[in-house]
């Protein structure tokens, strides 16, 4: 009843709110006294919601178990990992070492993310307030909240949502530094764009998209603002450097990754603007109304100047790069979607601004950003099953959780385990609960003594000796590693396979999406040629 007298309030204008009852007008007080304020809160809070909707799902895919074991290891164990491994993450492994601290759970593993989600959604706001309007910016963030990709990465323990933050706090950073010219912002956004750099290297693209952003308003620019930016752009790669040496020497660990195709772009433009053809549709014909009919500027730099680059540019270079060595996924460009609704939604505003109905009345203001807030609604609806989807864990790369169950229900203590390759031990060591009554036979050194991130293991000579005694052997192989074709390149991998083959038969063979758990048993030994039975 209350949200029917509100909404009649809304059609008829002010002077109908102004004799409507006292909850509707404090109501309407509430959305219409600090719009910028309101336009910022909503969306993080939507954001937030969305976030913390099945967060627990009872599963942490491989990173995110690279993560939290790297993360609740001590202080001396990360520094000493991040010398030979993983260097890229340094920066998230400290914080997250302290977040574990407090709890080693799996929720407390992606509260960051979340709660980065929910300040992305604010930011990308409070972005479209400054550059346009409030309701620009309410629509923007909105739009940002009730994209799946963004529900996925903020919801997930690496540092990807964290990254976003960063480089929209820093966008919104420059906009304020540009405006202001005061020395304590440039170095306040110098500070945040150096942070997010730590956090992953690829982030620096960013300079990149400001700097374009500034060129696309030299007009409106003074030498300072660029002798600023230039100052704050060489301090953030001059405390890149020694890291980004230290990863190259690394370079072995993304070896994953795999070169950009003609199908990349297609994937990552549907991954940004709407997943499914609807909302892709309307997503891309507002930012065209966007480019062709920009908004009038409210400061030195426009809305399309500082949206632009920052969703175009990085996936651009990164896309081009791939094509002589293997960078590029969608998640470490996933900072840059937040130029995509906020281009959408200037192109919203500009077509709002069309209708007569929307400008005549100046109390119908905020009924206009109210209808705007319930179309994006409506879209996030159209795409519900696909924000369902990635609550489960049928939408994540693997499910380690499900493996390690089956091994906690089959091995006895004491079982002697094998692991193919020696990465398939990730899983072991994201849940050791599971693994605790095993005996890894390969195992030189643990993850933590040798700082590495799956621990060392001994020669193929004495794996040979310490499997000769076993009459039985558990086998925990990755997918690609149960195949006939797979030919490892490590000797201990191989003398793993030959030993097995040789001296071991089959028994059982347990399936996951994940990996292979199979049991085997010693071969009976071989009867001499010309033996037989003794007689009765």
């Amino acid at each position: 009843m209350q949200v029917t007298t509100l909404r009649a309030a809304l059609a008829a204008g002010p002077s109908a709110t102004a004799a409507a009852p006292g909850h509707v007008r404090t109501a309407w007080a509430a959305l219409t006294a600090r719009p910028a304020v309101t336009a910022v809160l909503v969306p993080a809070s939507a954001m937030l919601v969305l976030g913390l909707w099945g967060l627990d799902r009872a599963s942490m895919w491989r990173d995110e178990g690279v993560t939290h074991q790297v993360a609740t290891r001590s202080l001396p164990e990360i520094v000493r990992l991040l010398g030979s491994a993983d260097a890229v993450h340094g920066l998230y492994y400290l914080l997250m070492h302290a977040v574990l601290s407090v709890h080693p759970g799996e929720v407390a593993l992606r509260l960051p993310s979340v709660l980065a989600g929910a300040a992305t959604a604010g930011l990308v706001a409070a972005l479209g307030v400054r550059l346009a309007r409030p309701r620009v910016g309410l629509w923007a963030g909105l739009l940002y909240a009730a994209t799946p990709l963004t529900g996925y990465y903020a919801q997930e323990g690496r540092s990807y949502a964290l990254v976003a933050a960063g480089v929209t706090g820093a966008t919104l950073l420059l906009v304020r530094a540009v405006r202001q010219g005061r020395v304590k912002d440039w170095c306040l956004y110098g500070a945040v764009v150096t942070a997010t750099v730590l956090l992953h290297q690829l982030a620096a693209l960013i300079l990149l998209a400001h700097a374009v952003t500034l060129l696309l308003s030299w007009k409106r620019l003074d030498r300072q603002a660029w002798r600023n930016w230039a100052v704050c752009g060489c301090a953030t790669l001059t405390v890149l450097l020694p890291l980004a040496r230290l990863t190259l020497g690394q370079s072995g660990h993304p070896a994953w990754l795999a070169a950009a195709d003609e199908g990349s772009s297609a994937s990552l433009l549907k991954a940004f603007a709407g997943p499914t053809e609807l909302v892709l549709t309307a997503a891309l014909l507002l930012a065209c109304v966007s480019l062709n009919s920009p908004l009038e500027r409210t400061g030195r730099l426009s809305l399309n100047a500082v949206a632009m680059p920052l969703m175009v540019l990085p996936p651009a270079v990164l896309l081009a790069a791939s094509q002589y060595a293997p960078l590029h996924h969608d998640r470490f460009l996933f900072f840059a979607l937040a130029g995509v609704p906020l281009c959408a939604a200037a192109g919203a505003e500009r077509i709002a601004r069309g209708f007569r109905m929307m400008r005549s009345r100046p109390g119908r203001r905020a009924g206009g950003a109210l209808f705007g807030a319930a179309v994006v609604a409506l879209a996030f609806c159209w795409q519900l099953p696909l924000h369902q989807g990635d609550r489960t864990t049928d939408q994540r790369p693997d499910d380690p959780a499900a493996l390690a169950k089956v091994v906690a229900e089959r091995i006895g203590p004491g079982d002697a385990m094998l692991y193919l390759p020696s990465v398939a031990r990730r899983t072991a060591l994201a849940y050791p609960r599971e693994f605790q009554n095993t005996n890894d036979i390969a195992l030189a050194r643990t993850a933590a003594a040798s700082g590495t991130l799956y621990g060392q293991e001994t020669g193929p000579g004495e794996l040979r000796r310490r499997l000769a005694d076993l009459e039985h052997v558990w086998l925990l192989a990755e997918p690609y590693a149960a195949s006939t074709a797979w030919d490892p390149k490590s000797a201990t991998e191989r003398a793993k396979l030959t030993v097995v083959s040789e001296e071991f038969l089959l028994r059982a063979d347990y399936r996951t999406r994940s990996g292979v758990l199979r049991h085997y048993v010693r071969r009976p030994p071989e009867k001499p040629v010309g033996w037989s039975a003794p007689a009765a």
